[in-house]
């Protein structure tokens, strides 16, 4: 598995980069065949009053992402609390797949990169892409979106840990969202035809 960890307001020591990786293998080692590279963020919060360390972890795993974040007063708790979070949403997305597909693939050997947050990753996702500083509050995300039904969807937005989900509609061709509903249930948004 490759893994990438990027730090924001922290250095990513040696021994911070063992426990991540070491946690994640265990979280991750069930799954070895399907998960092929992972993703983490470690970061503290700027402000000294607020004891807030975030780790959040992105398994992408057949052309599926699968998202974890926690937050806690410790890093290492934070990075505990997401590979447990990570083992679980795999285990329920390998369940859900086992009856559907069986593929299989050579394993490989895994690496880890420790990296600062705005650097340039060979093999990243960014790859090809000019570094630039967006608006102050907008993040921008680059994903593949292959058309599928409203039912892969729904499957998607369970396993990203998000509220809502944007995808390209198998029938239609056209972008869709679904997103929880507060009083349970799931809602679609889609454009006027």
């Amino acid at each position: 598995m490759k893994l990438l960890i990027h730090g924001r307001n922290l250095e990513i020591t040696p021994a911070l980069r063992d426990y991540t990786q070491t946690k994640l293998e265990r979280a991750t080692h069930h799954f070895g065949d399907a998960v092929r590279e992972a993703d983490v963020h470690l970061s503290v919060a700027r402000n000294p009053r607020v004891p807030q360390q975030t780790a959040e972890v992105t398994v992408f795993a057949n052309g599926t992402v699968i998202r974890a974040q926690e937050r806690s007063e410790n890093l290492y708790a934070s990075i505990d609390l997401a590979a447990g979070k990570l083992a679980r949403q795999l285990r329920r997305w390998k369940e859900r797949h086992s009856d559907h597909h069986h593929g299989h693939s050579a394993s490989t050997t895994p690496t880890t990169e420790a990296v600062a947050d705005d650097s340039q990753v060979e093999g990243s996702l960014l790859q090809g892409r000019e570094a630039e500083l967006p608006d102050p509050g907008v993040r921008r995300k680059y994903f593949a979106m292959p058309p599928m039904s409203l039912d892969e969807a729904r499957r998607q937005l369970d396993l990203i840990d998000h509220d809502f989900y944007l995808f390209r509609d198998k029938d239609s061709d056209q972008l869709q969202v679904i997103y929880r509903r507060n009083h349970g249930g799931y809602g679609v948004i889609q454009a006027r035809g």
